[in-house]
């Protein structure tokens, strides 16, 4: 089996809501896309609340809602080791890029909040529907996002 060329971590507080919808909704990209062998994703928390746990029902029922496959998740807390094994460290607001910053330094090419590439989305930041209740926003916010990483990564990749 290939060696995906590019690994990208989504992180949020618990990772349950946030960081795992939007690792399967890039899944789901990566796989129109046929560049399933090309990039890796994955997600997790900072807290390590929920380490061990399934996704949100609200997450998986958003994602559902849309055909994207929610099998296979296991919550889990990022890792020092990560900074090595990830391309991209992706947050979804500033607290928890802060605290990745905390962890891992500053490096904005690779540790950056994913709003940053969608200078145009409606927040600064992806809201936490474990507050808000509304994963369909999140779920949209993600959506376009993914759309702008994704794109990133492509060009990443013609440039090697």
């Amino acid at each position: 089996m290939k060696t995906a060329k590019i690994h990208i971590q989504f992180v949020c507080l618990g990772n349950i809501c946030r960081s795992p919808m939007a690792e399967y909704i890039m899944r789901e990209k990566i796989k129109q896309a046929h560049l399933e062998h090309t990039i890796f994703v994955d997600s997790a928390g900072t807290s390590g609340w929920h380490n061990g746990e399934n996704m949100h029902e609200g997450t998986a029922y958003v994602l559902q809602q849309h055909q994207i496959d929610t099998k296979g998740f296991t919550s889990s807390q990022v890792k020092k080791s990560d900074w090595d094994t990830f391309d991209y460290i992706v947050a979804m607001d500033n607290n928890n890029l802060r605290d990745l910053e905390n962890l891992f330094g500053k490096h904005p090419e690779k540790l950056f909040q994913i709003t940053s590439l969608c200078p145009d989305l409606s927040h600064d930041h992806i809201p936490d529907p474990w507050y808000t209740g509304n994963f369909n926003e999140t779920y949209h916010l993600l959506d376009e996002c993914c759309d702008a990483l994704l794109k990133c990564v492509k060009e990443r990749l013609k440039g090697n």
